[in-house]
């Protein structure tokens, strides 16, 4: 028998091609929720002012990458992955309130895309394309794809790292899919180290899948020695920063476990559907299931359980990588329940519409510093009607955190307003908070008009530190004050000597 090779171009032409609707049928699954996110996010991304937390993102990619490595010596180093990656970002596009949140709401629409194409794999396609619309139109991805904080991206790595274990898991004796796992895991932990607690619903659908294949045990142990090993060292510095930043997170007791959907979900309403459509969910294997289940409940119950020590990490926005899973099972809860494409439609229509008030509460003026607003921006422009060449400024630090900040990264940058009990910056000191003057009469110059901003609408001079009081009230009088949201603007003007 003679067998005749054909050419390689022959044996291409010979295989069947994919059908242009298949193709076009493929891509829809994920381009149409990442469409729907990056509208939702881009709408009134600059509703909201900066809140606090986004004030320090904007201080610390202003500094020069040494300065941040510096910084994270000594603080906050569990986000320093972002504050470099968004320090980097920022020299090309700006600082804008645009360029800060942007990342942000890019991410949350690539999340979106992987959420659908996750769905697919583990539901089948309605249920992809229905969770991918799900996971959109929930008010939590709105409100944090539209932060200047780490949040979103998290959201995005931890389902990447999901959807490359299910490719590894296609082909186990594929090197490179593990370490695109391995490398999807680390660069979860770089973001957010609590985030990396989804290894548990891994390893749930790891245990599954080694029934059939006991060597996938030793290939995820490799792939997750790997991870650990990378993240260990900033894990022990982080874990030495903790009391620090977290002193002021209280522990929390049982209802705050059964709370935590309002914060986690942004919205009640939504909430509520998600978690009623999940319990809907069905698959044709309950490894999947299994696997979605796990990711939605197990981190915030490990959260739970270690906020009981010394330091409680019990916060909703630290598990927000969960709402991925949530997404999953509603999407397929809602395949099941509904058999056709309208009535699926239909209702994701509807939570659309009854979400709006919680989509409108997102991007309120001062969503982003609840329960405390401050009208920064109000405030510096009362100071740039009115400013004159030669003016200072006192802010209230006594209490209040990133005051300053708001109001200067809404100041003109040019204004040149000299901080008169300022003496360390936290840039110069690699720190997160100023250093002020220890002996306040001696930090005045002679300034003819300060400017004195502080929180609440009291007495100004009873806001600021009792020596800065006496300081100002023995040289200069109050000539006017403004109150805005939260704050007082108040006008010093030097005393004439008699």
């Amino acid at each position: 028998m003679v067998i005749i090779a054909q050419p390689s171009s022959a044996r291409e032409e010979s295989r069947p091609a994919v059908p242009a609707e298949s193709a076009w049928r493929r891509s829809m699954l994920w381009l149409w929720p990442c469409t729907v996110t990056l509208a939702l996010g881009c709408y009134g991304m600059t509703d909201s002012l900066l809140g606090r937390d986004e004030l320090v993102t904007w201080d610390m990619v202003g500094r020069d990458s040494g300065r941040i490595v510096a910084t994270l010596g000594n603080v906050d180093a569990v986000h320093g992955t972002y504050y470099l990656l968004m320090h980097g970002w920022v020299a090309l596009f700006g600082d804008s309130v645009v360029s800060l949140r942007l990342p942000s709401v890019l991410a949350v629409a690539a999340a979106a895309a992987v959420v659908a194409l996750i769905g697919e794999r583990l539901f089948g396609y309605r249920a992809g394309i229905l969770a991918g619309f799900l996971f959109a139109i929930s008010p939590a991805v709105s409100r944090y794809g539209q932060e200047a904080r780490s949040y979103a991206l998290v959201i995005l790595v931890v389902a990447l790292a999901t959807l490359l274990l299910l490719r590894a898991l296609d082909r186990p004796r594929g090197p490179w899919r593990w370490t695109g796992y391995a490398l999807a895991l680390v660069l979860t932990g770089l973001l957010h180290l609590i985030a990396l607690s989804v290894v548990l619903a891994h390893a749930c659908l790891l245990a599954a899948h080694a029934r059939r294949d006991h060597s996938l045990w030793w290939k995820a142990s490799l792939a997750l020695t790997a991870v650990a090993g990378c993240v260990a060292p900033l894990a022990l510095l982080g874990r030495s920063q903790a009391r620090r930043q977290l002193y002021w997170v209280p522990s929390p007791d049982g209802w705050a476990l059964l709370s935590l959907a309002q914060g986690l979900f942004a919205s009640a309403l939504c909430g509520g559907a998600l978690i009623a459509l999940a319990l809907l969910a069905r698959a044709p294997s309950r490894a999947s299931l299994l696997l979605c289940g796990a990711w939605a409940v197990l981190p915030p119950v490990l959260l739970w359980t270690a906020s009981h020590g010394e330091i409680s990490y019990f916060r909703s926005v630290y598990v927000l990588f969960t709402l991925p899973a949530w997404a999953l099972l509603a999407g397929a809860g809602l395949a099941s329940a509904a058999r056709s494409w309208k009535v699926a439609g239909a209702l994701v229509v509807a939570l659309t519409v009854l979400t709006l008030p919680d989509q409108r509460q997102m991007r309120q003026p001062f969503e982003h510093d609840v329960p405390v607003p401050l009208d920064y921006a109000a405030a510096a422009d009362v100071i740039k009607r009115f400013h004159r060449p030669g003016d200072a400024v006192v802010y209230d630090r006594a209490d209040t955190w990133k005051l300053d900040g708001g109001v200067q990264y809404y100041l003109p940058r040019g204004l040149g307003l000299r901080d008169v009990f300022l003496a360390k910056t936290p840039a110069g000191i690699d720190d997160l908070y100023a250093v002020e003057c220890s002996v306040p009469d001696r930090c005045l110059k002679g300034e003819p008009r300060i400017w004195l901003l502080t929180q609440g609408t009291g007495f100004p001079f009873g806001a600021i530190a009792p020596a800065q009081a006496s300081a100002l009230q023995w040289r200069y009088t109050v000539s006017r004050s403004r109150s805005v949201t939260g704050m007082t603007v108040s006008l010093l003007e030097r005393r004439v000597p008699r």
